[in-house]
């Protein structure tokens, strides 16, 4: 369990380092993500990713569509390409260009995302860069038993699409839970914490328990 300890420690770390001075602005969740995925060969495969993110009033729902490309390459990194549709409340919509590269080390897994963001309502292009550290312990000998997993994910800002909008550290994402394989199905199970960090306000942080389904073809 020293690996996964490894990676709650450094999610305590950045969450620290993002707690805010302000209170914070709380609110209850549901995200529900199910994603179908096929392979074209040994190292290529398609996924198209869907999510629904239910939220109490005065927050709008989500629902967003990712289509990837991914590519596996000889040390084992995963080159992904992404196009995404999303609709935030009944007016906001936004369309993002995706370039991720997942990688190991160690028993922690990277994920580094870069994001081009068009929004319908606001004028610029944004740029953002994510960054996510995790990992996964195995609870059974069962390659496709239960595992404990975690992860925490940096949001940086690095051009806002509203003229002035704010930069930088915007947003943390954690989660912790259980995933396994059902043959085709590959299941996550846990909970998620989203919190958006905003200059001069109460950030908004979701609470949120977390359903994702894959299914393989």
């Amino acid at each position: 369990m020293r690996c996964f300890g490894t990676a709650l420690v450094a999610a305590g770390v950045m969450l620290a380092l993002a707690s805010p001075v302000l209170a914070q602005d709380e609110a209850g969740e549901f995200w529900f993500n199910p994603s179908f995925a096929t392979s074209l060969d040994d190292r290529t495969s398609v996924e198209l990713e869907t999510a629904q993110r239910l939220r109490t009033d005065p927050r709008d729902d989500t629902y967003f569509a990712r289509l990837w490309l991914k590519r596996e390459d000889s040390r084992g990194r995963d080159w992904n390409v992404g196009v995404e549709h999303r609709w935030n409340g009944p007016d906001e919509r936004e369309v993002r260009l995706l370039q991720q590269v997942g990688y190991d080390w160690g028993p922690l897994e990277f994920r580094t995302r870069l994001e081009q963001r068009f929004v319908n309502v606001d004028p610029d292009t944004g740029w953002r860069l994510r960054q996510r550290m995790g990992t996964t312990v195995p609870l059974t000998e069962d390659e496709n038993g239960w595992a404990l997993t975690g992860d925490a994910e940096l949001f940086f800002t690095l051009r806002n699409t509203e003229p002035g909008g704010q930069t930088g550290l915007t947003g943390l994402r954690t989660f912790v839970g259980f995933e396994r394989g059902f043959g085709r199905y590959d299941i996550s199970l846990g909970y998620l914490r989203q919190q958006d960090i905003r200059d001069g306000a109460e950030d908004r942080v979701g609470h949120a328990p977390f359903v994702g389904v894959t299914v393989n073809f």
